[in-house]
This record gives C-alpha cells, structure tokens and sequence, in this order.
C-alpha cells in the first residue's frame, strides 16, 4: 500500500512538471501557491493540475469499477469498456448534447447514468436468453457488439450535425487535456463517494467467488449485493465518460495488476486497483504529452498498448478453459 501510494504521488508530481516545456520544483511550487501570477502559474495551475486530477480520479474510478464488474460476473475479462457501458454512457451524452442541447453537468451525468445503465441492461438481457450457460469469452464478444452497435449510432449522431461533431470528436478520443474544471470539480466528490460505496462490499463480493449458493449459505444476499455493486460501477463508468470521455483498458488492466500483488481479500484489492489505476491513467497521460510532442497522442491509444497483450493473454487463458 506504501508503495503504491508513493507510486503514485511520485505520477502526480511529475505530471506537474513535465509537458511541452519542463518546469523546475520551485517553479511549480510557486505556481501553486500564486495560481494567478503569470504564465507558469496558468499552466501549472490552470492546466496540468486540472488534468492530473481528472486522470487520479477517473483512473481510480475505473479500476475499482472493474473490479466490481469481474466480481459480479465472475468474469475476469469483465470491463466497462468492452461490456459496452462506456459507449453506452458516451451515446446518451452525445444524444442529449448534439440533439436536445443539453450543456448542464448534472443533466449530462444523469444521461451518461441511464446510458450506461442501459447499456448493462441489454448485456444482461443477453446473459439471460443465453440461459446463464454464456463463457466469459462468449459474454465479452456480445459486450464488444453492444459497443460496436453504440458506437457507430454514436458516430451517426455526430456526422448529421457539423456543430456536435467539432464539439465532441475531441472528447470522444477519450483524455484528460483541456476539460471542463467545473465538471472536474463537481466529478471529484462523486468518484469518492463511489469509491467509499465499493468498499463494504468487499467481503460479499469475496464471498461471491465461491458460489452463488456458498455465498447465500453464509448470510450473503446475493442480489442485494449484485444489484448495488451494479449501481456503484454504473455510477462510476458514468462519471468518468462525463468527465473524460471512453477512457478504455483501465478497469480491464488495474484490477488483474492488483490481484498479481498476491494481497488477499477484495477489501485491499479495491485498495491496490484503486492506486494502480489513478498511477496508470497518469502515466498514460504524462506518456501522451510527451510521446509525439508539440502535439499529444490519445490516451487511449497508449492505455491500448498496455491492455491489448494482457486482453489477448486472459483470452487465450479463457478460451482453452472452455474450448
């Protein structure tokens, strides 16, 4: 845990002074403290501290709600970006921006909410036509469908109307630069609140490993526990495709990365996915400013790199349990 936090706290530390132009530790302190004293200052203050706490808290909330998704579904291929959520949430937000001009945080949270839950919904209803006899990898291809099939009505939304897509092509790339710092500031509070949400769930959802009926047998409500834990990663893909746009591969990555430290129990694995995740996202965002500077690579891009090998790996691990 020590570690990890050190790890991360050394992420943010640097995402502060690295960029297009690199800043010494007096430069950046000073601009803390007088964020409105000149062009440092706006930078530093304006403009990378912004985004590395977009990127702490959206990576954060994405691992976590990962976490909660594998769990539930006892899959570890489980993730609100190939489950289709993320590209639920982002259709719903382009939906209510580019067609009934909605400019309102929280109107856009509240449909990126629905989006997202719908998106669940569906994938769900396709689990339970299929008997509950779906394999992990068979679950994770109907996932990959759905966000196909969103995605490209999300993409038709955006062609039709000129305005919609100079508006939201950038956000759709999925990032932490140039977002909105009110949305940032009002996003904060409700990851948190998400976080501390999960974290009593974790000897229910450790219980959940060993069996639906082990689980009841030992006083668990399973689907008191399935439901909430449901809600929690809603709530969180939500709020984070608000604030950042389809980040993808975190909540995938984080939670496996976690569970590879060999802690026990849900309840520091939480923890670990929770610290792993915010470090990744800041990484692939310091890496995204640097990698093709003056100008910056996607996010997505780079967390790609990251998570493509290990989706590849836990899918061929997948396939030859079930072949």
């Amino acid at each position: 845990m020590l570690l990890l936090s050190f790890t991360l706290i050394v992420a943010m530390i640097a995402s502060l002074h690295l960029g297009l132009r690199l800043y010494s530790p007096a430069q950046v302190w000073g601009a803390l403290l007088s964020p409105d004293e000149g062009e440092v200052a706006l930078i530093v203050s304006g403009l990378r501290l912004p985004r590395t706490l977009a990127a702490c808290g959206v990576g954060a909330a994405l691992a976590v709600c990962g976490l909660l998704m594998q769990s539930i579904l006892r899959n570890p291929l489980a993730d609100p970006g190939l489950l289709g959520v993320n590209a639920g949430a982002s259709f719903a937000v382009v939906l209510g921006f580019g067609v009934f001009g909605v400019t309102s945080f929280g109107i856009l949270s509240a449909l990126a909410l629905v989006g997202a839950a719908m998106a669940t919904g569906v994938l769900y209803l396709i689990l339970a036509l299929a008997g509950g006899r779906m394999t992990p990898v068979t679950l994770v291809l109907a996932g990959v469908t759905l966000a196909a099939l969103l995605s490209a009505l999300t993409q038709v939304l955006i062609v039709t109307d000129e305005g919609t897509m100079e508006a939201l092509l950038f956000w759709l790339a999925g990032g932490f630069a140039d977002r909105d710092q009110q949305t940032l500031w009002y996003a904060l509070p409700v990851i948190c609140v998400g976080l501390l949400m999960a974290a009593p769930m974790a000897q229910g959802l450790q219980a959940l490993q060993i069996g639906d009926s082990a689980a009841q047998a030992i006083g668990v409500n399973v689907a008191r526990l399935r439901i909430g834990a449901l809600a929690v990663a809603t709530l969180l893909a939500a709020i984070c495709v608000t604030v950042a746009g389809p980040v993808g591969f975190v909540g995938l990555v984080a939670p496996h990365l976690a569970r590879l430290t060999g802690v026990p129990g849900y309840g520091w694995q939480i923890s670990f996915a929770a610290l792993i995740g915010g470090t990744l996202a800041v990484s692939a965002d310091i890496a995204a400013r640097l990698i093709v500077a003056p100008q910056e690579a996607p996010v997505t891009a780079l967390l790609a790199l990251v998570g493509a090998p290990i989706l590849i790996g836990l899918v061929r691990r997948q396939g030859a349990r079930f072949a």
